[in-house]
């Protein structure tokens, strides 16, 4: 969001998951991830963040002495999820040790539109607001741009959206507003909610025809990666999907698991994989892949 609004210079710190626009991963790193995640497997992940979390424990780590030296006008954060940002007392303690209070931005949307409010809200705070206006706009006029494409389809395209593989997660929060808008329909789907668990029993019983495999937090690289332990489950080689070759990886942190500006080609690229006869994907190849049999 921030490079969207043109924020770039200012920009002085950033996690280590920031890594777009290219010019993101030259900016000082201030925050990393307290597991070694790049290790570890999807359970073990999902294992080890369980724990922490019962125990009250931090998912990662803030350099405060690098902070303090930045010495930030302005904190941009959330407390939608802790799975993926700083907690509240996280940053509490931060603060605490600034020889100047920072704003704090906290953002938690769970809607497309709440993510929408949440550039317009940085932008409020930074002397940006024609250029989240203009953005939004836009943004607005090319998610209508693919309804009025998927509204020409003989019927929705019945899909399951699965953000995490072991165990599996269903989609929450603006993920089953996306399917929607992209002319889907996931039965399994928690708009404006926390993804949860579903077994694979009711994925079966879902019978999606067209399956993304979107795992929160991976690019593509990861999400082929975290597909190919799938192939030894019944339950998702039977599926319609797989058996009809309509099952697809995808960069899910590029498009659907971050909220901000690339919600919008997340919603084009779901409408290629749900109506590839109406709608076209001119984005980037690297943005999908369809998951073989073997």
């Amino acid at each position: 969001m921030a490079f969207a609004l043109g924020l770039d210079d200012q920009l002085i710190g950033v996690t280590a998951e920031c890594d777009f626009p290219s010019a993101a991963r030259k900016k000082p790193v201030v925050v990393r991830s307290a597991l070694p995640t790049a290790t570890m497997t999807p359970s073990e992940i999902d294992r080890a963040v369980s724990q922490r979390l019962r125990e009250g424990g931090s998912l990662y780590e803030a350099d405060e002495q690098l902070i303090r030296r930045l010495a930030p006008d302005i904190i941009v954060t959330q407390n939608l999820c802790q799975v993926c940002a700083p907690s509240g007392n996280e940053l509490s303690k931060l603060l605490k040790v600034l020889p100047k209070p920072p704003k704090v931005l906290w953002q938690s949307p769970h809607s497309i539109e709440e993510i929408f409010d949440c550039l317009t809200e940085l932008a409020g705070a930074t002397g940006r607001e024609e250029r989240a206006r203009q953005f939004v706009a836009g943004a607005r006029k090319r998610i209508g741009a693919v309804r009025a494409l998927v509204a020409n389809a003989h019927a929705p395209a019945k899909v399951f959206m699965m953000e995490w593989t072991d165990p599996p997660y269903c989609s929450g929060h603006w993920v089953p507003e996306m399917i929607e808008a992209a002319g889907g329909v996931d039965t399994l789907a928690r708009n404006g909610v926390d993804s949860v668990r579903v077994s694979w029993e009711t994925i079966a019983a879902a019978a999606p025809e067209t399956l993304v495999l979107s795992p929160c937090g991976y690019d593509l690289r990861g999400a082929v990666e975290r597909a190919r332990p799938l192939r030894r489950i019944p339950e998702f080689t039977s599926t319609p999907a797989m058996q009809r070759g309509r099952a697809f990886a995808v960069d899910s942190s590029g498009y659907f698991s971050r909220p901000g500006p690339r919600v919008v080609e997340g919603v084009e690229l779901l409408g290629h994989l749900f109506h590839p006869d109406l709608v076209e994907w001119n984005g980037p190849k690297d943005a999908f892949s369809a998951i073989g049999p073997g």
